[in-house]
This record gives structure tokens, sequence and C-alpha cells, in this order.
């Protein structure tokens, strides 16, 4: 792009700004979706993945180039398909978990698919487990297990402990499946499509949207709920409009920060766009307790406080992978 420096700083600073934003929009619209009677678990699914046509405008504006991989047609297929699949999946589960927990305590839940992509990039992409893997593992497992033990007395669950349970095991079903795609996806790029430019990327998150999207429609109608849909739209407490703006903004908010991640993954590295991510794991939470007025409970706190160095250690250890590919390119360069 031969931005100048100060055009670099402006269109990262936005990038980062709209991914923390947008991935703590999209959290408290989904838990507004539910506390103001919406009910369908399929649409709160769909809007997950179904504003992906937003990536073909950045796909558009990129220069042409030329469009080879190592890979044959078919493979590319498999790829897209089992990964769009795998992602449905996760996304139902979320739902379920929005659904069942506070916006707060899911939040905080989610934190633990640092855990999972600790496990699945040492077993699948041969990464090594370092001093600072484990000390992040630690921390967020006590908070998880704080959280997951929590009578969380603004659970939608009605205060139920079982149904609470339920909403944290499923949320952390959850995010084992999201760091298992991750992983695979880094996988598939590596050792066997072999091009990881900005168009690869941004058709990877198309085309595996789509079949997300294609699973969740079809989730929908083999349900039933695409019938009381219409019912839940007139008796939505905000109203129709609000229904509506609802939904299509949790969308466009899934999206836009997935576009933010995509670019600061070209504008600085892919480890930078993983730190804003995993920032956001943090700022999301506290915007829940502040946009639902959650209860901030004791057991909050403490899982607050532990999340907060897990995720540290993570980011620092991410930081440290990325001075070793630093030095490593400088000495191949000199």
């Amino acid at each position: 792009m031969k931005l100048k420096r100060s055009q670099w700083w402006i269109f990262v600073s936005i990038s980062i700004f709209f991914l923390i934003s947008a991935q703590a929009v999209a959290v408290l619209l989904g838990r507004f979706y539910y506390d103001q009677g919406g009910n369908s678990k399929w649409i709160s699914t769909l809007v997950q993945t179904v504003g992906f046509p937003i990536l073909y405008l950045p796909l558009c504006l990129l220069p042409a180039s030329p469009h080879t991989s190592y890979c044959s047609f078919k493979t590319l297929v498999w790829i897209y398909l089992s990964l769009g699949l795998a992602i449905g999946l996760d996304n139902l589960l979320y739902s379920y978990g929005l659904l069942l927990l506070s916006a707060s305590a899911y939040s905080l839940i989610c934190g633990t698919q640092l855990i999972f992509n600790a496990v699945f990039s040492y077993l699948i992409n041969s990464e090594k487990i370092t001093f600072w893997t484990v000390m992040s593992v630690f921390f967020l497992t006590v908070s998880a297990l704080v959280i997951a033990l929590d009578d969380d007395s603004n659970s939608p669950s009605g205060g139920s402990k079982w149904i609470y349970g339920i909403g944290c095991l499923l949320t952390l079903l959850a995010s084992l499946i999201y760091s298992l795609q991750l992983s695979l996806m880094q996988f598939s790029f590596e050792k066997i499509i072999k091009r990881e430019t900005f168009a690869m990327v941004l058709e990877m998150q198309i085309y595996t949207s789509l079949v997300a999207s294609c699973v969740s429609v079809i989730g929908l109608f083999a349900s039933g709920e695409w019938k009381m849909l219409r019912m839940e739209m007139e008796e939505f407490h905000k109203g129709h409009v609000s229904y509506v703006l609802t939904l299509v903004g949790t969308a466009v908010s899934w999206q836009l920060g997935s576009v933010s991640a995509v670019a600061l993954i070209f504008l600085v590295s892919s480890l930078f766009s993983n730190l804003i991510g995993t920032l956001s794991l943090i700022v999301t939470p506290l915007a829940a307790l502040v946009g639902f007025d959650d209860k901030l409970t004791v057991a909050k706190i403490a899982a607050i406080i532990f999340a907060i160095p897990g995720v540290a250690f993570y980011m620092y250890k991410n930081y440290l992978d990325g001075l070793k590919v630093e030095r490593a390119s400088e000495s191949l360069a000199d």
C-alpha cells in the first residue's frame, strides 16, 4: 500500500478500535436480543456469519494478482466445507451459551479459548510450550473455574445451577471448537494451500462463512423456528424496528471484527492481530457489566483479576515469538 508513517498509524488505530469494539458490541447485541424477547438459537447463530458479503468489498478492491495454490480445487472445497461446518456448530454452541449465561460470565468463559489455543497449537502446529504459556493456561483455568462455580444471580437461567452449569459447559465446548478451527486453518495455509495472501485469507473467511450460514439456514427450517419468527418480532419488547436493527447490527459487528482482524494481519502481523483480539476478551466482560448492569459478584471480580495476568502472559509469549521471527528474518537478509 506504500503508506506514510502517519497514515499507517491512522489505519492501525482504526483497525484496533473496530476489532475490540465490534466484538464487544456483537456480544452485547446478542445478549440484548435474548433479553428483549428473542428466543431463536438458529437466528442468533446465523447472524454470526451471514454478514460475509461485506468481505467482498475489500476483496474487490484488491489489485489483480495470480491466484495459485499448491492444492487442487477439490481440496479447497473440502477445506471450506469442513471448516464451515465446524464454524456453524461452534456458533450454535456460542448462541446457547449466551442464552443461558449473563453477558459478563459468557465473555469471561470465552477467555478459555486461549487455553485450548495453546494445546492445539502444540499438537497441530508444532508450537513449543513455554513458561509463559503454562502461566497463561494456569491463570485462565482458575478464572474459568471461578466463573463456573459462581451462583450468578443475574444469569438468564433464573438461578438454576444446573442450567447455569450447562451454559458454562456449552461455552467451554464452543471455545474448544473455535481454537481447534483456528489451528486447522493455520495448518491448511501452511501445509496444504501453501499460499497466504490477503485475497486467500478473505476468501477463506467468505466461503467458510457461506457454508456456516447455509448450515444455520437449514437448522432454522429443520427445527421449525422459522415459523415463530413473525411472532417473535411482534412480541419483541422494543418493537419491530429494534428487532431488525438488533439482528442487522449483530451481523455487521461480527464481520466488522473479522475485517479489522484481517487488516491488522496485513498492516502489522498475524501475531499483533491475535494480541488485539485477545485484549478484547478483557474489554468485553467490562462492557457487559456496564451495558446490562450485571451484578459484579465477588466471583466475577476474582475471575477478572485472574484473567488479566492470564491474557498478559499470553500476549507476552506472542511478543517473544514475534521477536524470534523478526530476528530470524534479519539473519536471513544478512
